[in-house]
């Protein structure tokens, strides 16, 4: 089956997967959706004695239809390599009744490699396919992890640039010191005056800019994102959920058919949304919990129908979820609309415009599947250290809102499913957080001094991505405000 790419906002012109991968973000501001949801066609009883990478494949192959079995092949196992610190790629640790998916083990210690390491080999290749002669320039904004981990992909990636933002005072020490000090001739780190959704909306202002387009043309270059609103960014997140099942099967935790709850810690739903395409395709998944911290949008809009952005952002020790534009839950609006483009683009011009919309009761429907509920600060360090006393299992400050929200869902519900919780970041990413959930001693600690302690603690070995900061020097200082991040791109490309 030929799968095909159009915008949510508009059904009528179809892009390959390649295309839909090296755009990035359609003209019209929406975001690529497949034609068609595939169906998975190799047996989950025959992916339980696959590798990572055999399990990526057989997902991949069905979306990204226009890369031939030797080009896909290809950018799966130079993505899926030495880079990660396990053979498993995403191991399944069991822990206090449920199983965590460890999303961490690549060269940036979250989620956002799993993704983020095969995206410039699918976007390079795309480049050749379709014989683009413009220089890629990658923009994207982040709320943390997204950053380093695009930085790391592209770095030095011939035919490509890359310019990351990030909300200068919110994201954690270890975020910022991981962007900051990053190598790479064809890369910039830019802290803007601002929130993660200033940052996000700046970068979509970019995109839809026809004029700036047309100017960055002219000098030979061409915009893409890196952000989970690329396609050829959520298409391997969906595996990673395919693979656990595979294996939770091989462990013999569960049968072939018998279903289980994933419970994610959610921001820009990109995450959940790969689990819900999972489901969709055959996965057999019950529940999808999506977790959210202080930053409730999403809570809220699972429990009313309203999504409504009007409130005060809060900086918590979640960073990578502080969000109140969840840019991904677009393409779930869509498919829950009927797949009709124009009720969307109706909604997606009401948040713009009053920073609201409310979805039909019809639509509500549509949303059967899923559980919304969130953790504050106070619940979110109090399951760090709950897990830790209980288990011994430490787990970080995102992991830990999945995991307060997992343990309201089963206490609302009486629900005993397996269940699966996205583990999407090394405890070592957010250490004086979790250091102080566990005991508020720690606070009189030095970052590295936290770091050592927080491997005893745990007896895991200080991730490579940490050692390597540890003395690494600030190569990126260049701070901006919201209103002049289009000439800060401008002068890193010599325009």
């Amino acid at each position: 089956m030929n799968i095909m790419y159009h915008s949510t906002r508009n059904n009528a012109k179809e892009l390959t997967a390649s295309q839909a991968v090296l755009q990035g973000l359609a003209e019209d501001g929406g975001l690529f959706v497949p034609s068609a949801l595939p169906v998975l066609d190799c047996s989950l009883d025959s992916m339980k004695d696959m590798t990572y990478q055999q399990v990526a494949y057989e997902v991949m192959k069905l979306f990204l239809t226009d890369y031939t079995e030797e080009e896909l092949t290809y950018c799966i196992e130079h993505a899926y390599d030495a880079k990660f610190d396990t053979e498993e790629i995403a191991p399944l640790v069991y822990a206090d009744d449920a199983y965590y998916l460890e999303l961490f083990h690549g060269a940036t210690i979250a989620f956002k490699d799993m993704a983020l390491s095969i995206l410039p080999y699918l976007m390079t290749t795309a480049a050749r396919k379709n014989n683009l002669k413009e220089e890629i320039v990658i923009l994207t904004a982040t709320s943390g992890d997204t950053g380093k981990a695009a930085l790391a992909g592209f770095a030095d990636v011939e035919g490509t640039r890359i310019v990351v933002f990030y909300p200068k005072n919110g994201v954690s020490a270890v975020q910022e010191k991981q962007m900051v000090t990053q190598k790479g001739k064809n890369v910039k780190v830019i802290g803007i005056h601002g929130n993660f959704d200033d940052a996000q909306t700046g970068v979509k202002k970019m995109f839809n800019d026809e004029g700036l387009k047309a100017e960055l043309k002219e000098k030979g270059f061409v915009f893409s994102s890196a952000n989970s609103i690329n396609i050829g960014r959520l298409v391997p997140q969906i595996c990673y959920y395919v693979y656990a099942y595979a294996k939770l099967m091989a462990e013999g935790k569960i049968a072939e058919g018998e279903q289980i709850n994933v419970v994610v810690p959610t921001g820009n739903f990109g995450n959940i949304l790969a689990a819900f395409y999972a489901k969709n395709m055959g996965l057999p998944i019950a529940k999808l919990i999506c977790a959210s911290n202080e930053n409730k949008v999403l809570f809220d809009f699972f429990r009313t129908g309203t999504y409504d952005k009007n409130r005060e952002f809060m900086l918590t020790s979640s960073p990578s979820m502080d969000i109140l534009i969840s840019s991904n839950l677009e393409r779930l609006i869509y498919r829950i609309a009927g797949n009709d483009a124009d009720k969307n683009k109706e909604l997606m011009a009401a948040l713009t415009g009053q920073g609201k919309y409310e979805i039909t009761e019809e639509m509500k429907k549509g949303l059967a599947d899923f559980y919304g509920n969130y953790a504050g600060e106070t619940e979110t360090a109090a399951e760090i250290k709950r897990l830790y006393e209980s288990c011994g299992y430490v787990i970080d400050t995102h992991t830990a809102v999945a995991s307060a929200v997992y343990q309201k869902y089963v206490k609302e519900t009486g629900d005993n499913t397996k269940t699966v919780i996205a583990s999407t970041a090394s405890p070592f990413k957010f250490t004086r957080s979790v250091m102080n959930a566990i005991d508020a001693k720690y606070d009189a600690m030095g970052d590295f001094e936290l770091v050592d302690e927080l491997s005893r603690l745990a007896n895991v070995k200080v991730p490579n991505a940490i050692e390597e900061i540890r003395t690494a020097p600030v190569v990126h200082d260049k701070q901006c405000d919201v209103d002049k991040m289009q000439d800060t791109v401008k002068a890193f490309l010599g325009m």
